[in-house]
């Protein structure tokens, strides 16, 4: 299973904005230039974090964003969830498939699928960043 680049890009969000101070705010531009992603679309991923509860927006001169929870509970399953249009492995509604009512595929595949989501419930934001703060704080260039 392949997650979208919007998971993808959801992700670096929060692991850039785990590793900063408590105190410091995010902002668009600064996570746009330490990945090379534009701003339309963080902005859109900033967006969609905000509208799931995950981070907090402040509007403004020195507006920017921050985590609402801690690491420690940010699920990576429900980021998942949250990011993901859909997590059918297969397009079982296509008018082209004409063994649709008779095709066991689509329940296998869903099951693999819940499976997946399963597995991702047992992992934190907080073990994405585990033992890595320093190495990934330079690469990102945050001070």
């Amino acid at each position: 299973m392949q997650l979208t680049k919007f998971s993808d890009y959801g992700f670096r969000v929060l692991i850039y904005i785990a590793l900063l101070p408590a105190n410091r705010l995010a902002n668009i531009d600064e996570i746009s230039e330490a990945y090379g992603i534009s701003r339309n679309v963080v902005n859109k991923v900033v967006h969609q974090l905000a509208r799931g509860g995950i981070i907090q927006t402040k509007r403004g001169q020195r507006g920017g964003f921050k985590l609402l929870k801690q690491p420690e509970t940010i699920n990576v399953g429900d980021i998942v969830v949250l990011l993901e249009p859909t997590l059918n492995i297969i397009d079982c509604t296509s008018p082209h498939c004409n063994i649709v009512p008779a095709c066991r595929l689509k329940h296998i595949f869903n099951d693999a699928s819940e499976a997946f989501v399963r597995e991702l419930k047992n992992y934190y934001l907080s073990d994405v960043i585990k033992n890595k703060n320093v190495e990934l704080r330079t690469i990102l260039e945050i001070e």
